[in-house]
């Protein structure tokens, strides 16, 4: 999600400060997104450059408004798919690929030390969940339920990564020249 589209939609649902705006994206998605008040100072200034907002003087403070053109937009984006054309730039694909040809790294401890980080961060979101009470805020809660699976993917993932690499010859594993 983009800073852009955040606020946008946030500002469709009424006029704010920027402080306002950054409090209530950080809600809205569990604490699990925080922004800089910087960048959102930022994001509000281009966003009135282009017309999609507009920003009143109130009380010493800057209140901003979305447009028609700004409701236009955020309407695109939630009546739009997420487009998975580039995939994501993924740092653990990334430094298992580079682990497999490079020498004295052990690819199979890479993979280990990865599933073992990643299910005490399941165990952890997992005991957030159970600690959120039935009426929890459902914006939260989904997003912590995209963490969740997330985290379940990847130990899946993880596993799949290691039946690969037992199916491999050591010096292709451990990066040594063939």
């Amino acid at each position: 999600m983009s800073v852009r589209h955040g606020l946008l939609a946030l500002l469709a649902e009424g006029p704010s400060y920027g402080y306002q705006l950054r409090s209530r994206l950080e809600r809205r998605t569990g604490g699990t997104w925080p922004l800089n008040i910087g960048q959102v100072y930022t994001t509000l200034s281009r966003l009135e450059r282009d017309g999609l907002v507009e920003a009143a003087e109130e009380d010493g403070q800057s209140t901003y408004r979305i447009t028609a053109a700004g409701r236009a937009t955020v309407t695109d984006w939630f009546t739009s798919p997420i487009e998975r054309t580039a995939p994501a730039r993924d740092e653990l694909a990334i430094k298992l690929a580079l682990a497999i040809g490079s020498p004295g790294a052990d690819v199979r401890q890479v993979v280990r030390v990865q599933r073992s980080a990643t299910m005490r961060a399941l165990q952890e979101l997992t005991g957030l969940g159970a600690r959120a009470d039935a009426g929890a805020d459902l914006a939260s809660t989904l997003v912590l339920d995209a963490q969740v699976f997330q985290a379940e993917a990847e130990i899946r993932w993880l596993d799949h990564c290691e039946t690969r690499l037992a199916g491999r010859p050591a010096d292709e594993r451990q990066g040594a020249s063939r």
